[in-house]
C-alpha cells in the first residue's frame, strides 16, 4: 500500500505562484508515474500534471506553460510549481502514484486563488 501526503496547498492571489509537495511511502517510487488532479465544486477529477519514473511529463492543455511537474526519487517527492496562477486553477489538488494495478491518492490539499 502506498500512502501520500500532499503539502502547500493554500491561498495564492492571481498572478501568484505556489509549489506544491508530494511525499510517498511504501512504494517503489522510482517506478510509479506520479500525477497530480484537481476538482473543484461540482466538477469532475481531472489530470492536470503526471511524470513516468524517467521523466517524461504531461499536462493539462490549460496549464502548459504555467505550471511544472517534477519529482525527486532520492526524497520520494513529487512537486508541482503552479505560476501565474489563475481562479480557474482553484480546487482540491490530489497526488496519485500509479503502477501496474496499483492507483493510490493523497487526501487532497486546498488551493484558493482570491485577491
Amino acid at each position: 500500500q502506498v500512502q501520500l501526503v500532499e503539502s502547500g496547498g493554500g491561498l495564492v492571489q492571481p498572478g501568484g505562484s505556489l509549489r506544491l509537495s508530494c511525499a510517498a511511502s511504501g512504494s517503489s517510487f522510482s517506478l510509479d508515474i506520479m500525477g497530480w488532479y484537481r476538482q473543484a465544486p461540482g466538477k469532475q477529477r481531472d489530470m492536470v500534471a503526471r511524470i513516468t519514473g524517467d521523466g517524461s511529463t504531461d499536462y493539462l492543455d490549460s496549464v502548459k506553460g504555467r505550471f511544472t511537474i517534477s519529482r525527486d526519487n532520492a526524497k520520494n517527492t513529487v512537486y508541482l510549481q503552479m505560476n501565474n496562477v489563475k481562479p480557474e486553477d482553484m480546487a482540491v489538488y490530489y497526488c496519485n502514484a500509479r503502477f501496474g494495478l496499483r492507483n493510490s491518492w493523497g487526501q487532497g490539499t486546498q488551493v484558493t486563488v482570491s485577491s
